[in-house]
């Protein structure tokens, strides 16, 4: 009965720690559940703008295509070249996938130094890019393990659970370990890096507020960019693994 006692106090504590934020967030009230209504409006704004440029640019195609056709059709042979070299010659069916993460966390990233956002009052809170906050971050992983999971089981059935004792039985719980880390390792590596260049941008604006933060912004719109390469690519990555059984 004791030690029954102090299991659940131990997850009463755990449970306790879970609750605890950073920093204030605004949040909506839909009937039993609360969403994080900040990254909601960014992401909702980050969407409507890759929608309504894509609309704009491909509603009346050109057959001499102009600069904003040239430069859509630049970026989709970019997304196809990095999802043949990562997944191989059945990369046709995930172009969209790799070509939506990219597009979304490129987007969001860029969103967080040239938009504006900082003037937009709420009752708690601010908003920043999508990317800034861990549950986007987390979500994109997550997508991502969902898509190398049924990229394997769809290929190769139940055989693919076989990779775990591959090349030895004993290595059964670090190829499990594995799967739990990419997610981590992916969403992680997001997070921080956008949040410590936004953290770094606001600091240098409040001490040096003209001409040293320049650079850095353009610093971080790179960066920002390589990031969402990095994301992307070792998606594609995970996907051409799952269907090729090589690690």
């Amino acid at each position: 009965m004791n030690v029954l006692l102090c299991s659940i106090n131990t997850f009463k504590r755990l449970y306790d720690i879970s609750a605890v934020e950073v920093g204030q967030h605004f949040y909506w009230q839909m009937g039993d559940f609360q969403v994080h209504a900040q990254v909601l409006i960014t992401s909702w704004v980050v969407i409507a703008i890759l929608l309504g440029s894509t609309i704009l640019v491909v509603r009346n195609p050109q057959t001499i295509p102009n600069f904003g056709q040239n430069f859509f059709e630049y970026v989709l042979e970019f997304i196809r070249d990095v999802s043949k070299t990562q997944i191989g010659e059945e990369y046709g069916p995930w172009v969209p996938f790799i070509g939506t993460l990219f597009l979304f966390i490129f987007v969001s990233n860029w969103s967080g130094a040239l938009l504006p956002w900082k003037i937009i009052q709420l009752p708690h809170g601010e908003l920043a890019a999508p990317t800034n906050d861990i549950n986007t971050t987390v979500a994109l992983a997550l997508l991502t393990s969902v898509a190398y999971f049924y990229a394997g089981i769809s290929k190769k059935g139940l055989a693919y659970f076989g990779k775990y004792i591959q090349p030895t039985p004993i290595l059964l719980p670090i190829n499990i370990l594995e799967d739990f880390t990419k997610p981590l390792s992916l969403s992680f590596r997001l997070f921080g890096n956008i949040l410590a260049d936004e953290l770094v941008v606001v600091v240098l604006v409040s001490l040096v507020p003209l001409v040293v933060p320049i650079p850095v912004m353009f610093l971080g719109l790179f960066t920002s960019g390589i990031q969402a390469l990095i994301f992307a690519t070792l998606a594609a990555a995970y996907i051409g693994e799952s269907m090729e059984g090589h690690h």
